[in-house]
């Protein structure tokens, strides 16, 4: 009989073993792990239920204002922010893990799987794809995550169906005005969602210039990018203050030049094709935006309008046909915009950046994007 080696043995179930453990699911991260680097990379973490995020350093635990978020640590007592991930509930997953509708989920571990992405401008998890309590076996269902969205049910419009003028305007006044605000800061992170290049997860859009720019170019300096106010923010002189100056319904990134340039203009037609934003136009008081976002621009001063009514100690931003309103909380060509809105109707991508904003962030939608026929009943 011909005996193997004994360290040839020992190397062979050393080898067989590696390979059975490679075989096994990946142990999920802790959250300690989880917080840094934030790559956008899809992960799943383990941690404890510790509250519900309000803003970047406020977790709440209890009185949890409604079911779109939660925070996990890696104890069920910790209460330092830092050491907390955020995490995005997405609609699917709400009934069964929203913090308002379970409140005795507080303390318990879960599993959770999403992109480790910023969340209220704090390390988080966000477009999570699946859930589950320690110790449950997962459920077999899966849950796909699709770019483009299509129009909410009639139960979110419900009170506005049927109406027209002044009481629809306002039915959706009343409707969208029950959104969670952002800081200024809050903006930057939003933007880097809600307006990503599809066919680039690294870079966003640019409004008037089309152009696709890394996320990570924003700031102040000559080529960075920047947040443009659609509705000019001293049109009403709300400036950059939560409420009108952080709605990123009107809010989009931009060539810090080009924003310049547009300044606080109204918007018609005609002028000089504007510097660095090609298929733009621009005079003394006007800018005319590309062919592509015409429609885009309207609906979003559209929602603008109907959203800030006066009533919440913000100015009442109102429509008009001129193209010299200053300071005056009015913008324009009103007539122009209602055609740009039928000439160029919503496309996959602000279809998609209305979802994003209202699973992700303010939790509310541009009812002229879901319904661009409403302006004309409203304003036509």
């Amino acid at each position: 009989m011909r005996w193997t080696p004994l360290p040839l043995v020992l190397g062979l179930l050393v080898a067989v073993g590696l390979l059975g453990s490679t075989a096994t699911a990946a142990t999920p991260l802790t959250v300690a792990q989880a917080i840094s680097p934030q790559t956008g990379a899809s992960a799943t973490v383990r941690g404890y239920v510790v509250g519900q995020p309000t803003a970047t350093n406020t977790v709440v635990r209890s009185n949890f204002p409604n079911d779109y978020a939660l925070a996990l640590a890696d104890t069920a007592s910790e209460t330092n922010t830092s050491k907390m991930i955020y995490v995005q509930i997405a609609s699917s997953f709400r009934a069964a893990y929203g913090l308002q509708t379970n409140p005795a989920l507080l303390g318990k571990q879960l599993d959770v799987t999403g992109s480790r992405s910023a969340y209220f401008s704090h390390a988080g998890l966000t477009s999570t794809t699946a859930f589950a309590k320690v110790g449950t076996p997962p459920p077999t269902t899966t849950t796909t995550t699709t770019t483009t969205t299509t129009p909410p049910t009639d139960d979110y419009y419900a009170p506005a169906i049927g109406k027209s003028g002044d009481q629809l305007r306002d039915a959706l006044h009343q409707i969208i005005s029950t959104n969670a605000k952002l800081s200024y800061d809050q903006v930057w992170d939003a933007l880097k969602d809600t307006d990503q290049d599809p066919s680039n997860q690294a870079n966003v859009i640019l409004l008037y210039s089309g152009r696709s720019q890394s996320k990570s170019t924003n700031g102040g300096n000559a080529n960075d990018w920047n947040r443009e106010h659609v509705w000019a923010k001293s049109h009403g002189d709300f400036g950059t203050a939560t409420g009108p100056g952080t709605d990123i319904h009107h809010l989009r990134p931009e060539d810090v030049s080009v924003n310049a340039n547009r300044g606080n203009k109204d918007f018609d037609l005609g002028g000089s094709v504007a510097a660095e934003a090609p298929g733009n136009k621009t005079d003394a008081d006007s800018w005319e935006p590309r062919a592509a976002v015409k429609g885009d621009v309207a609906r979003m001063l559209f929602y603008m309008a109907v959203r800030y009514e006066g009533g919440d100690g913000f100015a009442d931003l109102e429509l008009n046909n001129n193209v010299n309103n200053g300071s005056a909380p009015y913008m324009g060509r009103l007539s122009l915009l209602l055609q740009w809105n039928s000439a160029d109707p919503p496309d996959a991508f602000e279809q998609r950046r209305n979802k994003v904003i209202f699973d992700s962030y303010q939790h509310n939608r541009n009812p002229f994007i879901d319904h661009p026929e409403w302006a004309a009943s409203i304003w036509g």
